[in-house]
């Protein structure tokens, strides 16, 4: 089981700048560019970078680079391993403990095709 850091975690998750764009990187694969452009000027490059260094820190992105650009996603198997080690250290008689253990290790690699642009990206 991949090791979580509780206050890594929770810290990762309570800024809704982060929260925005975990939500953006959900089932696709964006770059910073992409981010900024769907944020419609909101945030700027540099405050989305830095947010994605602290949520791939966290281990809740997975990064790819393809050629100069770097491509996010959301980690949702490691989202689900953290969420179940928090219930597991701060709710050990939640009886859905188990179910959420379960899930994590059932929960398959989403790998989508194409960015925001449409692009086709390869491994």
């Amino acid at each position: 089981m991949t090791h979580v850091d509780p206050v890594l975690f929770a810290k990762a998750l309570a800024d809704e700048t982060r929260q925005e764009i975990m939500k953006r990187l959900c089932c696709c694969w964006l770059n910073v560019n992409d981010l900024v452009a769907q944020m419609e000027g909101r945030i700027n490059q540099p405050t989305v970078s830095h947010h994605l260094k602290k949520l791939e820190e966290a281990g809740l992105v997975d990064v790819r680079q393809e050629g100069r650009f770097h491509y996010y996603t959301l980690n949702q198997a490691q989202l689900t391993v953290c969420c179940g080690a928090l219930v597991t250290t701060f709710a050990p008689e939640y009886e859905a403990n188990s179910l959420i253990s379960l899930t994590a290790q059932q929960l398959p690699t989403v790998q989508p095709e194409a960015d925001a642009s449409g692009h086709t990206l390869t491994s």
